[in-house]
């Protein structure tokens, strides 16, 4: 009886340790389990990687640090090395090695301070999560708890990932990978067992890179692990050999930067946790680089200070070479460092084969159509061609090589702004956020801005679509976690397309290059050039089969300079950069968007009865509906001279010929250009003009004012009212034109018929009468305020 409150009071000392270690089981479980929270939330630098995974460039992180993302993989070398170095029974503990406890406190008790911490990776984990401290007992129990934890939320491998990725390797680098590319200009995975030892063993004392004795001691270092690495049978002796011989880097190496421009627009992504992985090829950026700084050499001495460029692979349908900016300047210049190739510039005429593709598509359009190229004005707005000459009349693909201004605008007026404008949003255009009407005509011109990227990104559409390539209808990328995004550009048929870029090819080379020349024979290339108002923007677009190269020359700051146009600054460079390139032949024709259609051969209209024929092609989906009306049947005497009718002839000696027959504005501005054009003969004797005299509009055309203009009188400088210019063309050179305004009389011309006047506000009548009686009337309106005045021939010639 006596012994049984000693077994009770046992088994209940039993029972409160079994409780203690259940609740300190409990506790650790807990702790284990809870929430760790996100590890090394620090400030990553922004890396941009090329398609093969070469450096490209890097930016510091926001705390000065150069602390690159890495993934969980580590390099196979890097990893061998660091576990032999630091931990080699990593896979044995749960991150805490008892062994190395046990060690590191004897040695410790011996050395009556702490001499060794006996710290697995995991707990190098912990402390560098932790960061700062001095190196106590209690912040040891407190790493050695996280490590605890670490393990039991984490694999191995992701244990490692983590020390690979913030261990210290002197100075400001942080991790592997900054670590890499600063030593040894490499890559992690591309680092010799020389250079992986050095990288394993040096954050244990990251200064000693910094002074030669340091040095010394991390090859002592080095070589120790190379040596254990033998010994272990990781690597040979011939690879032993080899790596003791190498040396160790004395000091940095400069980083890549092969594409400072667009790392920094990319960089604003502040969220962005892995390297921007692009399609940049690296040999071709740094040969395009190179180029690209050779060639702004030259124009800096014409003033001209920033380039930029960028290729797309059209098969890939991805960016593999981009030149954001190359600033150059002797002076200090902050443009230099602004990323052109995505900043808005003004696009001059770069738009107007998207124009023409849009035409051809929905039927409006043959390449082979005449579009007048006469004086034009609209509202006020009167385009003018860059060399200010007109040429009467210009079949469509040429007014597109040609880069006609005149014929551009009046079909941008057919087609109509709000439709073009919105059509150019869908194609990929970022810039275009004003109202249709905030552009006017002059959107076709550069009265629009637009990125240099996207802009070649739909030139390479329509290459793709040419090519009939099947991902046409997906955006081009520049990253690869970029998912491909459908744009407008796929309703553009491959046909229209093809035509479009056919016409392109036609781009006349200047005779001053004249290896542009050899390189056409040399290879087909479809080239767009175009020149901003102001002489401000040059820009040259040029589509291959294989890639499509985009070019902008000028100064960011705007400052304009007569070198400053398409082809004399911006075109050089692209036939330079295509010159590194394998363009791949030539688009053949996509047959089955095509279709043959019979147009007249003189007009490129749907053939009348009496017109030459030829076959064109258009795209399959187009319904051109428009008949030629310039060819006409004409009754000549025997002589061949006059035009006759059986009033004056007989039909039996009438000879009978088809006359092609331009309306007398167009044939005004035709001739010149054109000696083999025959105009109308003359009526023969006392019938000649009676036929026209209601209808003087076959002989005769106003230039201005057009039908429904709205005329404004300006005020001079000194506040009296301003003149207007009225002018009109007559199909035969020695016409006199009597000028008549609400039936007053106001002067006569001759050769050149211009007038000028200020009639008063309100609506006006306008008759032009020439010397065979033929009449054309015309009525305006003139808005603002002027006073009445006599009218005064402007270079009209001899008056009668």
């Amino acid at each position: 009886m006596r012994g049984r409150p000693k077994i009770s009071l046992k088994a209940g000392r039993n029972k409160t340790w079994i409780a203690a270690l259940s609740l300190g089981l409990f506790c650790l479980l807990v702790y284990l389990t809870w929430p760790l929270g996100r590890l090394f939330d620090r400030p990553l630098s922004p890396v941009l990687l090329a398609a093969d995974g070469q450096l490209l460039g890097a930016r510091l992180a926001a705390d000065g640090q150069w602390r690159f993302p890495r993934d969980s993989r580590v390099p196979e070398k890097y990893y061998l090395a660091v576990l032999q170095f630091e931990d080699r029974r990593f896979y044995l503990h749960p991150g805490i090695d008892p062994l190395a406890v046990a060690r590191a406190v004897w040695q410790n008790l011996r050395a009556g301070e702490i001499k060794s911490g006996a710290s697995t990776i995991t707990m190098q984990v912990a402390r560098l999560a932790r960061e700062g401290g001095r190196r106590t007992f209690g912040r040891k129990l407190k790493e050695a708890l996280l490590a605890l934890k670490l393990e039991a939320r984490y694999s191995k491998k992701e244990i490692l990932a983590l020390f690979a990725s913030n261990a210290p390797f002197g100075r400001n680098l942080v991790g592997i990978d900054a670590a890499s590319w600063f030593y040894f200009g490499r890559r992690p995975e591309d680092l010799s067992w020389a250079e992986a030892c050095f990288l394993a063993v040096l954050p244990k004392n990251p200064n000693l890179a910094s002074d030669g004795q340091g040095l010394t001691k991390l090859q002592e270092k080095r070589d120790w692990l190379l040596q254990r690495l033998r010994r272990r049978g990781i690597i040979d002796e011939v690879q032993l050999r080899l790596a003791l011989k190498e040396a160790l880097p004395t000091g940095l190496r400069p980083l890549p930067r092969y594409s400072e421009h667009l790392l920094a627009t990319l960089a604003g992504d502040r969220d962005k946790k892995t390297p921007y992985r692009s399609f940049i090829r690296t040999e071709l950026q740094r040969q395009l680089n190179l180029r690209a700084e050779a060639y702004g050499e030259k124009l800096l001495n014409r003033g001209i200070r920033n380039l930029a460029a960028v290729v797309i692979d059209n098969r890939l349908g991805a960016v593999v070479a981009y030149v954001g900016n190359i600033g150059l300047n002797r002076d200090f210049d902050s443009a230099q460092f602004v990323d052109i190739a995505q900043s808005p510039r003004s696009t001059g005429s770069i738009l107007k084969p998207f124009l023409y593709a849009a035409l051809l598509q929905d039927g409006l359009l043959t390449p082979e159509m005449l579009i007048a190229d006469i004086p034009t004005r609209y509202e006020g707005f009167r385009p003018k061609n860059f060399d200010r000459r007109f040429r009467g009349a210009v079949p469509a693909r040429k007014a597109l090589a040609w880069s006609l201004n005149v014929p551009a605008v009046r079909l941008l007026h057919q087609y109509g702004i709000p439709r073009f404008k919105n059509q150019l949003v869908r194609w990929g255009m970022s810039t275009l956020f004003r109202p249709a009407e905030d552009y006017g005509l002059s959107l076709i011109l550069g009265g629009a801005e637009g990125k240099l990227l996207e802009i070649t990104a739909i030139y390479a559409g329509l290459g793709r679509l040419a090519l009939g390539r099947e991902d046409a209808g997906y955006g081009i990328r520049l990253l690869q976690d970029e998912k491909p995004v459908a744009w407008g550009l796929k309703e553009l048929s491959p046909g229209a397309a093809y035509l479009t870029l056919e016409a392109l090819t036609e781009v006349n080379r200047p005779d001053e290059e004249g290896y542009w020349r050899n390189f056409s024979s040399a290879r087909w290339v479809a080239w767009k050039t175009g020149t901003s108002f102001g002489l401000k923007d040059a820009w040259a677009v040029g589509v291959t089969p294989g890639y499509t190269v985009g070019v902008w020359v000028g100064n960011a700051d705007g400052e304009g300079r007569p070198e400053i146009t398409g082809l004399a600054a911006a075109a050089p460079f692209l036939f330079e950069a295509l010159s590194l390139l394998d363009t791949g032949g030539e688009i053949p024709p996509p047959r089955r968007a095509l279709k043959r259609v019979e147009v007249c051969a003189d007009s490129g209209y749907l053939p009348g009865e009496f017109c030459p024929r030829k076959v064109t092609w258009l795209p399959l989906e187009s319904h051109f509906d428009r008949g030629c009306v310039y060819h006409q049947l004409v009754h000549l005497d025997p002589s061949g001279r006059f035009r006759v009718d059986s009033r004056v002839e007989s039909v039996a000696r009438m000879k009978h010929q088809v006359w092609f027959v331009l309306p007398p504005i167009q044939e005004y501005y035709y001739r010149p250009w054109h000696p083999e054009y025959q105009p109308l003969p003359k009526f023969k004797g006392s019938r000649q003009g009676q036929v026209e005299v209601a209808d003087g509009s076959r002989v005769m055309n106003l230039v201005y004012p057009e039908p429904g203009t709205a005329v404004y009188i300006p005020v001079e400088l000194d506040g009296s009212p301003g003149e207007v210019v009225l002018e009109a063309v007559h199909r035969e050179e020695d016409a006199v034109i009597h000028w008549h305004l609400d039936e007053d009389y106001l002067t006569s011309t001759r050769y050149f018929h211009r007038v000028s006047l200020n009639p008063l506000p309100g609506e006006h009548l306008l008759v032009l009468v020439d010397n065979e009686g033929r009449r054309l009337v015309r009525s305006f309106t003139v808005i603002g305020r002027g006073e009445p005045g006599r009218p005064k021939p402007e270079n009209s010639g001899r008056q009668d």
